[in-house]
């Protein structure tokens, strides 16, 4: 049965980490948000700055009207800061701002792992977008008849891409937010207890990737046995 006890409480687990992560990056962006640095450079300064200090001069800053999205786009070579962070001069916007020049530090070195996942991203959002359909169809049909299994396979293999993905995307992540660490240390842009704030902020966001990752290779592994008990 697919949506058998057995199978949702394998997602329990998974679940609580993802609420967990979800309240504590939540915590502390709001947190920290309102606590002014002292030398009173916005999120866009600390961009600026750091990508000046690594000589990267082809990467452009952009401002979102939107308070959510921060991002950096390697194919266009653009960092865009949501508007709380590319304006405020708060200890949340410089970490959020410092994390996503980590991102372009990295595209500029040609960090693997971020080759990789820029590589793969296509097939993934077509795989990501395939498999939960192809998935819930062929257990609708019934794994007893001849096309099913293979709608049924077919979907677990396209999860297991995104689960791979997932999982690329952990040394992105948990490196950007190292390098964004070490510049802001360097750099000096943040007193020794606002540092602090940063890195707990840098910590909180860094979670939700685990999280989600935890939780791709929960549902895998339900889908899995699903499959083999049909």
């Amino acid at each position: 049965m697919f949506f058998s006890m057995y199978g949702l409480f394998m997602l329990i687990p998974a679940m609580l980490l993802a609420f967990y992560a979800q309240a504590k990056v939540t915590r502390n962006l709001s947190r920290f948000s309102q606590v002014p640095t002292r030398k009173g450079m916005r999120g866009a300064d600390v961009a600026a700055a750091i990508l000046y200090d690594h000589g990267i001069r082809d990467v452009e800053i952009e401002r979102l009207e939107a308070n959510a999205g921060d991002h950096y786009d390697p194919g266009k070579k653009k960092i865009r800061l949501s508007a709380h962070v590319h304006d405020a001069s708060s200890v949340t916007a410089v970490a959020v701002a410092a994390h996503e020049v980590g991102r372009a530090i990295q595209h500029n070195e040609s960090y693997s792992p971020l080759i990789v996942r820029g590589a793969v991203f296509p097939i993934v959002r077509l795989a990501s977008g395939a498999a939960i359909p192809l998935i819930f169809i062929g257990l609708f049909l019934g794994i007893g008849g001849d096309f099913a299994p293979i709608l049924v396979d077919v979907g677990i293999i396209f999860f297991a891409v995104t689960v791979a993905f997932h999982i690329i995307t952990l040394p992105v992540e948990f490196n950007a937010s190292r390098r964004a660490r070490e510049v802001l240390e360097a750099g000096r842009f943040l007193s020794d207890d606002e540092l602090d704030g940063a890195r707990k902020v840098l910590s909180a966001a860094a979670l939700t990737y685990v999280a989600a990752a935890t939780m791709a290779i929960m549902q895998l592994l339900r889908f899995l046995l699903i499959r083999g008990r049909n």
